[in-house]
Order: C-alpha cells, then structure tokens, then sequence
C-alpha cells in the first residue's frame, strides 16, 4: 500500500509540475508578451559576462531546450531586432547569439513588468519558502536530469535470455 502511495503523490506531483508550467507559458505571454522560451533566451543574453555572444550549443545547454526549439525562437527574435547570429571567432562554421542594443533596450523596458509578474506569482510565499521551494527544484532537477530509461519488456527478456545461455 505504501509504494501505491508514493507512486499516487509521484504522480500529483509531475502532474501539478505539468499544469504549473502550462499556466506559466499562459501567464508569461499574456503579462509580458513573450513565451517562456523568449524570456529565458533574452534573459540569458542580457546576462553579465554575455555582451559578445553566447555558442548555440552552449545556450541550448544552459536553458535545457532542444536545437530545434531554440532556433525557432530565435528566428523570430531576430526578425523583431532583439538578437543576431555572428560568426564564431574560433569556429567559422559556428554562431554566437548575440543581444542587439535593441533587444537589451527592450529587455530593460519589460523589467517592471517582470518584476510584478514575479511578485504576483509568488504572492502567498514568504521569503522563507521561496527560497526552500528553489532549494527543492533545485534537488528536483538534479535527479530528473540523473533519469536513465528503465530497460523495455524486450530488452529485459533479451538480457535474461543472455545468461541462461
């Protein structure tokens, strides 16, 4: 009985994770007008240390999306002025994203939005649990990203099939 309940708590638990982010994506682009996946890009160029650029491959790992995903939506922030794509200096065939002047003048220009978007969104948590609700997301992560597909029904057979032989 112990194991179905941890398994029925698991399962709230990824699911609320499911809805949480849904609503997020929802929020996001009816409060500042962008997705999740825009913020996060002009969020992670307008960081320090990023003024020249960050490697494709390095901002697809830094922000866990797919090449996919990412090129998508940096099409579109290209098209809208916010980013460009400049030749790597170490590597001719890769591209850095770069912030333009126009994506960090937008950037700053959304902060006070961002900001009571942060605030409204964390409302009934006091500091104190925010921060624990990190520290747990932050473990959360760690262990989703340790995840190793359990073997198929097939694979398993075929395994056991390999020592009786």
């Amino acid at each position: 009985m112990a194991a179905q309940d941890d398994r029925s708590v698991a399962n709230r638990l990824f699911f609320r994770l499911f809805q949480a982010s849904n609503i997020l994506q929802k929020q996001t682009v009816s409060a500042v007008g962008l997705t999740t996946v825009q913020w996060a890009v002009l969020g992670a160029l307008s960081r320090r240390g990023y003024e020249g650029g960050i490697a494709f491959n390095d901002l697809t790992e830094y922000l866990i999306v797919s090449r996919q995903s990412l090129d998508g939506v940096l099409k579109r922030l290209e098209r809208e002025g916010h980013v460009r794509r400049i030749p790597h200096p170490d590597d001719g065939r890769a591209r850095l994203i770069l912030l333009t002047d126009q994506g960090r003048a937008y950037w700053e220009s959304l902060q006070p939005q961002i900001h009571d978007f942060y605030a409204q969104g964390l409302e009934s948590l006091s500091f104190d649990e925010t921060i624990s609700l990190l520290h747990y997301l932050n473990k959360l992560q760690k262990d989703l990203e340790q995840i190793q597909p359990s073997p198929t029904k097939e694979e398993a057979t075929h395994r056991n099939d390999a020592f009786e032989t």
